[in-house]
C-alpha cells in the first residue's frame, strides 16, 4: 500500500477511536455499554489467536500488569463520561498521558528533553488547564478525566515493555483483548448480574458496533505502524483529541466555543510535536 493509503488508515484509526468513546458516552447504561465493547473484543481476540504467534513466556507478566491497569482505565473512563463533557474528559485523558510518558523518561532514565519537547509540554499543559474550567468541566470531571490520563500512561507504558518482550505484537493484543474482555465481562456479572443479559438482548447491537469499530481501528493503527516511522503514525493518531471534540459539539450537542477550540488544538499541536521530535 502507497504511504498516502497507510496514513488514511490511521486518520481512520484516529476517527474510530473518538467514535467508540462517543458511543460509550452518550449509552443510556455506560457501564453495560463498555462490558458489551471490551466482550466484543474478547471474541475478536479468541477468533484471531489461532492465526497469530503466542507471545512469549517473558511477556506474560507484563501482560498480565497492562490487563489489571486497563481495566482500571475502563472503569474511569466511564466514571468520567458520567460527570463530564466527552469535549472535555478526551482532549483531557489523551493529552495528559503523552506529558507524563515524557516527564518520566526525563525523570526516570534521564532521556534528555529538547526545546522544542519542552514546547510540546508546555502546550499540552496549557491546553489542559483552559479545558479544565468552564462548564462540563466540573472538580470531580476533570479530576476523573486526568486519572483517566494516568491510566493510559501507565498501561502503554507496560504494554510497551509487553510488546517489545513479546515477540509479536498481534498475538500481544488477541492476548490482551481476551483477558480485558473477560474481565470486564465477569465484573459486569458480578455488579449488575441479570441486567447483562438485558442489556445486551435490548442494545447489545451498540456495544458490538463500539467494540468492532474499536478493535478494527486498533489493527488499521498497527497495519500503518508496520510499514511507516512510528513518530509521525502516532502524531496523526492523536488527532483523535479533534475528532472527539468535535463528535462531543455535533452529536451530544456539547458547547464548544472559541476557548475549547483553542485549548484542543494546543493539545493536539503539542502531541504532535512530542510524537515527531525525539
Amino acid at each position: 500500500m502507497s504511504a498516502a493509503l497507510l496514513y488514511g488508515l490511521v486518520i481512520l484509526s484516529a476517527i474510530a477511536h473518538a467514535t467508540w468513546n462517543a458511543l460509550v458516552k452518550s449509552a443510556g447504561d455506560r457501564m453495560l455499554t463498555m462490558v458489551a465493547l471490551r466482550t466484543t473484543g474478547m471474541m475478536f481476540g479468541l477468533i484471531a489467536l489461532p492465526f497469530v504467534d503466542w507471545p512469549s513466556p517473558e511477556s506474560w507478566k507484563w501482560l498480565a500488569v497492562t490487563a489489571v491497569v486497563m481495566l482500571a482505565y475502563y472503569a474511569l473512563l466511564v466514571r468520567s463520561y458520567g460527570v463530564g463533557d466527552m469535549s472535555v474528559v478526551y482532549p483531557l485523558a489523551r493529552g495528559l498521558a503523552p506529558v507524563l510518558t515524557t516527564i518520566a523518561a526525563f525523570v526516570v532514565i534521564g532521556e534528555a528533553l529538547s526545546a522544542t519537547q519542552v514546547v510540546a509540554v508546555a502546550m499540552i499543559s496549557l491546553g489542559i488547564m483552559v479545558l479544565s474550567f468552564g462548564a462540563g468541566a466540573s472538580r470531580s470531571a476533570v479530576g476523573f478525566a486526568l486519572a483517566t490520563g494516568v491510566a493510559v500512561a501507565t498501561y502503554s507504558f507496560f504494554a510497551g515493555l509487553g510488546v517489545r518482550t513479546a515477540g509479536t505484537v498481534l498475538g500481544f493484543q488477541a492476548c490482551l483483548e481476551i483477558v480485558t474482555g473477560f474481565g470486564t465481562f465477569c465484573y459486569g456479572v458480578v455488579v449488575r448480574g441479570a441486567d447483562v443479559v438485558t442489556y445486551v438482548r435490548r442494545h447489545g447491537l451498540i456495544g458490538f458496533f463500539a467494540g468492532a469499530v474499536s478493535v478494527l481501528g486498533f489493527l488499521a493503527f498497527l497495519v500503518a505502524a508496520t510499514s511507516l516511522p512510528l513518530g509521525p503514525v502516532s502524531a496523526v493518531r492523536e488527532t483523535s483529541v479533534i475528532f472527539g471534540a468535535v463528535l462531543g459539539t455535533l452529536v451530544l450537542k456539547e458547547g464548544f466555543g472559541p476557548r475549547r477550540i483553542a485549548a484542543a488544538l494546543l493539545v493536539t499541536v503539542g502531541i504532535m510535536l512530542l510524537a515527531i521530535i525525539r
